[in-house]
């Protein structure tokens, strides 16, 4: 600590304290640019889930055909990070979120306009592609913008995915209860604002010296933390995508519940990411609360297994866990970020391969699973997945040092 720093907490080591807890929001205008787009662009997880019911109802489709409606976007979403890099280092940072935010006002206009099942996943893939762009780099661009730190921006990151993923089921239930196009075109309109907000507000950034290659986030995977925390999120987020895009189905409310329901889980995932995971990280260390919040989302999904023919239970079981979610979400990210000495955009896009790849045959197979032999089956399946990611975190927590 520098030696002003040293009179100012002995002056007054309370105020310090408050500034410092403070600080993750006072944050550059671009900054928020980003973070505003953040929130819409995760808008399109949940903004879908209200309307899941209604699609299959009237577009006479199953619900592992309507899953791939998922499927199709996480799929996409995870094969594009390989390029995120190769392209952002090439035309610039601003470049690339503009183009990826481009790219998903279009296709989900595109999906709102389809006429079929075969359309909207088709669209979904397209908004995939943007969506790819975009995370990859805003992450990057916050944590390199930011003037926190790259833990702060990291949870300030995370509070945006938590409020779009929280306000995306309520807006796709408002919206959905209209027509079940509605949340597509609601998505095209929102992201049009924040691609004027990041044309406007954010400077340009350099170009990096380095041009990234596509093999590069394959490479650095070669890195065995970097390699282990992906690892653990394909399994982890096996189970999260079950709990985000099945549990519609057994729940069986109309959009507007469905909206209540998943805006309370994204409330509770919005809130423990930014002010529940800095406390239980400075307590108990990174790994030991990871492997705590790994086993009580597990537990959390076998609860939904035992408990599928109660609304009550499954309503209870997705709003807490929320907050496990959250916690683990915020704690993974910034665990990326510090674990590997490559650069942070070619790290995201590693870690981010891993895991939606990964996660992308999650939804339809539990919408299989589900039609194959009972209800229950995918949650079962979704807890197994968690409680392997936990083995496979504990197998190469040597190499995670750093975090």
């Amino acid at each position: 600590m520098e030696p002003a720093s040293k009179a100012r907490a002995s002056a007054d080591g309370r105020q310090e304290h408050h500034e410092t807890e403070e600080s993750v929001w006072r944050q550059p205008k671009a900054v928020w640019a980003v973070a505003f787009a953040c929130v819409v662009a995760f808008m399109g997880l949940g903004l879908v889930d209200p309307i899941l019911p209604a699609i299959a109802r009237q577009l006479d489709a199953t619900p592992s055909q309507v899953e791939l409606v998922f499927t199709s976007y996480f799929l996409v979403t995870g094969v594009a990070m390989l390029i995120t890099g190769v392209v952002s280092s090439r035309v610039g940072h601003k470049r690339t979120l503009l183009a990826g935010l481009v790219m998903i006002v279009i296709f989900s206009a595109l999906a709102g306009s389809a006429g079929g099942i075969s359309g909207i996943v088709s669209f979904r893939a397209g908004w995939g592609l943007g969506n790819a762009l975009f995370i990859a780099t805003a992450l990057a661009v916050i944590v390199e913008v930011s003037n926190t730190g790259t833990e702060k921006a990291v949870i300030l990151y995370e509070a945006a995915l938590g409020l779009g993923i929280s306000v995306g089921p309520l807006v796709g239930g408002l919206l959905g209860g209209i027509s079940w196009r509605g949340p597509f075109y609601g998505v095209a309109v929102l992201m049009s604002i924040g691609f004027v907000a990041i044309l406007v507000l954010l400077p340009p950034i350099p170009l990096a010296e380095h041009k990234s290659s596509i093999l590069e986030p394959i490479r650095a995977l070669g890195h065995r933390g970097l390699l282990t925390l992906g690892l653990t999120a394909l399994c982890y987020n096996f189970g999260f995508f079950t709990l985000l895009a099945y549990t519609p189905f057994p729940l069986g409310l109309d959009a507007h519940g469905l909206g209540l329901v998943f805006f309370g889980w994204g409330v509770m995932l919005a809130l423990t990411s930014v002010f529940l995971a800095p406390r239980v990280q400075s307590r108990f260390g990174t790994l030991p609360t990871m492997y705590a919040m790994l086993l009580l989302v597990g537990l959390d999904l076998a609860l939904m297994g035992v408990g599928v023919s109660s609304r009550v239970v499954l309503i209870i079981a997705v709003i807490i866990g929320g907050a496990f979610l959250g916690v683990n979400n915020t704690l993974i990210t910034t665990a990326v970020m510090q674990s590997s000495s490559v650069d942070r955009p070619v790290a995201s896009a590693a870690y981010s391969f891993i895991r939606f790849v990964g996660g992308a045959a999650a939804p339809f197979l539990a919408g299989k699973l589900a039609e194959s032999f009972a209800p229950s089956i995918p949650f079962y399946v979704g807890a197994l997945a968690v409680f392997v990611s936990i083995a496979i975190l504990f197998s190469g927590s040597a190499y995670l040092s750093k975090v």
